[in-house]
């Protein structure tokens, strides 16, 4: 394989990568309702891309449904993040809905 043949090979997937981000992006649910023992949490999801915009935070293995998102996960990094930027929810009733 020529040096040529590789560069418009790498070019075609950086192409195909970003397009595919750009396109997930634009398909991202604004706010979506996450199922949860103590009430259900309405969660901002566009408005934490347009806040962080940086997906890999949360989503460290690419777009898409974050593995393992469960009370623990949620608890560490979501109530992690918001005492570390001091923003954002972080008591019980804050974030579940029908909690006092």
């Amino acid at each position: 394989m020529t040096l040529k043949k590789m560069t418009a090979d790498m070019k075609t997937v950086s192409a195909f990568l970003f397009c595919t981000f750009i396109t997930i992006n634009a398909f991202a649910a604004d706010n979506f309702e996450l199922p949860a023992s103590k009430g259900n949490i309405n969660f901002p999801h566009k408005k934490h891309q347009e806040m962080l915009k940086d997906c890999i935070k949360c989503h460290e293995h690419g777009p898409g449904k974050i593995a393992g998102l469960d009370q623990k996960w949620a608890h560490k990094v979501c109530r992690g993040c918001h005492a570390e930027m001091n923003k954002g929810p972080q008591k019980c009733s804050e974030c579940h809905q029908g909690v006092n």
